[in-house]
């Protein structure tokens, strides 16, 4: 049965976790969750719409035929999914995320505190907490330099269209593996109001806890030939020019989930996330380079991996793969 309400999009490989028990009792949204090869044969909770992989086979998608197994792009079945049914908001979580009593997102369009414009690439974390700590995919020569923190007395308060909301996450937040590594304090962040990125302003965001409107759902698209932990914070990178040149806005809220995280090899993790410090600035300059407001966003979405793959951010893989997932999306658009 097809329903337009709010859908979240989990994919896992284990039996139904603590998060996805609690996202399953939101009655005003529809949990979707896409199983892997490695996920159980017998996955099963209530108020769940699981996708196995033969389910997944059966959709009739293009992306079908070439999106890897046993790979965190596996949520993109679901997001089609959810298309389908005629979802206007989707939101990506992952099964370690807890939702507090009330999570919830701000509407998409209204009055928020926004920053200035034009300042390149800000740490929005400090924004919500005094502890040292920056979001993956944050660039490394910025962490000790606070003229890329955004000053309360900066934020003013302007009319906005929202294309994506970024929820932020307590306990173990998204942060990249050298902070795991040389601190990993557990961090609780401020409650505060909404803050909202101007244009020209960016800060990495991720896939854990992000609400994303109908008119942007191309820019779902997660990359499957780049690395595990670069894979969200690429598409992260991607889409914010691509908003700005739509009239859509980026914001970030305090934290409505506590992650308890699945294991992780930290060293591993680091060795994932080499492309993250590697690549940011130059990531915003091919995409800002190709993209133009006269493309519609899938143009523009496509244009901008043409360029990623001319400079050897992305092989040829990801852009026939990019281009699949369009065509999907165009016919579940018509």
């Amino acid at each position: 049965m097809s329903s337009s309400k709010p859908h979240i999009v989990i994919t896992s490989i284990f039996a139904p976790t603590k998060a996805v028990n609690k996202f399953a009792t939101l009655p005003d949204y529809q949990l979707v969750v896409a199983g892997d090869r490695k996920s159980p044969a017998q996955w099963e909770a209530e108020n769940v719409v699981y996708l196995s992989v033969q389910d997944q086979e059966n959709m009739g998608m293009r992306m079908a035929e070439k999106l890897p197994f046993n790979h965190y792009g596996r949520k993109m079945m679901g997001y089609l999914h959810a298309m389908q049914q005629g979802a206007q908001i989707i939101i990506d979580t992952d099964d370690d995320n807890i939702p507090y009593d009330g999570w919830e997102f701000p509407a998409m369009e209204g009055e928020f505190a926004t920053s200035q414009a034009d300042r390149g690439f800000v740490n929005i974390y400090k924004n919500f907490t005094s502890h040292h700590i920056w979001p993956r995919g944050y660039p490394l020569d910025l962490i000790l330099n606070q003229d890329h923190n955004i000053k309360e007395d900066e934020l003013t308060p302007q009319a906005a269209k929202i294309g994506i909301w970024q929820g932020l996450a307590d306990s173990d937040p998204d942060v990249d593996a050298i902070y795991r590594l040389v601190d990993n304090t557990e961090v609780f962040f401020d409650k505060r109001a909404p803050i909202v990125l101007a244009e020209g302003t960016l800060c990495p965001f991720n896939s854990q806890n992000t609400a994303v409107r109908r008119e942007l759902f191309p820019l779902l698209y997660l990359p499957a030939y780049v690395t595990f932990r670069f894979t969200d914070i690429l598409r992260g990178l991607v889409a914010q020019p691509i908003l700005w040149a739509h009239g859509y806005r980026l914001g970030f809220t305090e934290a409505t989930v506590l992650q308890e995280r699945n294991p992780h090899d930290y060293v591993k993790d680091f060795e994932s996330e080499i492309p993250c410090y590697l690549h940011p600035n130059k990531v915003i300059e091919v995409v800002k380079s190709r993209i133009s407001p006269d493309n519609s966003v899938s143009e523009n979405l496509l244009r901008a991996y043409q360029g990623l793959q001319e400079v050897g951010i992305v092989s040829a893989q990801e852009v026939e793969l990019l281009q699949l997932w369009l065509q999907d999306v165009a016919a579940l658009a018509v």
